[in-house]
């Protein structure tokens, strides 16, 4: 298989990362996620990932809590999956860095843009901890910022739902999953893949996005080589 694009940000949710669990950490799901990278790796794609921490931290838990402490704590959780992440990767055999908007020197690298692109230019993996760095913003958003930066060919929406629906697919066994989107639909329809600002930033710097299910073997080799899966947004 060819690989359509030579530089991809792989977003992938926490809740993904837990798996049946639903709450921390599957090693099957970790171990999955570390041989799709490798045989992206081998078929030369540059391979940059930003992981949710949704499967520890989902935001606020009372009213009366700080918004942004609820959002630095969620940062933090991305760190742990990030953590495990390079583990996974490394234990394969993936060349890893992770670097963190938030610094944490012991165990991360700041997040400086030119040596990111350094590491991917020299295909080792990067992956991006701790979302934007700011409380307020999503790590969907983070996806859409990094992308833009590190000129990415497209984001890759990996999930638990294998698509964007006009319904929530769980709720309703009639939803209809759309194959192609444009940015502005997503916006339109509220159709809740992704956050407005990150739809907005996509839209702005012309970076599609593929959305699709992590649950199959597969589906990211798939979706960098340009199968038909999920729902493109472009």
């Amino acid at each position: 298989m060819e690989p359509k694009y030579k530089r991809v940000v792989l977003k992938i949710s926490g809740e993904a990362l837990a798996g049946e669990n639903k709450f921390g950490l599957n090693e099957n799901m970790l171990n999955m996620v570390a041989l799709q990278v490798k045989k992206l790796m081998e078929m030369g794609v540059q391979v940059a990932v930003v992981v949710g921490g949704g499967n520890f931290w989902r935001g606020r838990t009372s009213k009366s809590m700080d918004r942004a402490t609820a959002d630095y704590m969620g940062m933090l959780a991305t760190c742990i999956n990030s953590l495990a992440l390079q583990d996974a990767f490394e234990s394969i055999g993936i060349p890893t860095r992770v670097q963190s908007a938030i610094e944490m020197k012991e165990v991360a690298e700041p997040y400086i843009r030119r040596r990111a692109m350094s590491h991917l230019s020299k295909n080792i993996t990067v992956i991006f901890a701790a979302g934007t760095g700011n409380p307020f913003f999503s790590t969907d958003t983070a996806a859409a910022l990094r992308a833009a930066e590190i000129e990415a060919d497209v984001i890759l929406l990996a999930k638990k739902v294998d698509g964007v629906y006009d319904d929530d697919p769980k709720l309703n066994p009639n939803a209809k999953r759309f194959e192609h989107l444009s940015h502005r639909d997503l916006l339109n329809k509220s159709l809740g893949v992704m956050d407005s600002t990150a739809a907005s930033l996509c839209m702005d710097n012309k970076i599609p996005i593929h959305v699709f299910g992590l649950d199959k073997p597969d589906n990211v080799v798939k979706a960098v080589c340009g199968e038909k899966i999920g729902t493109i947004v472009e």
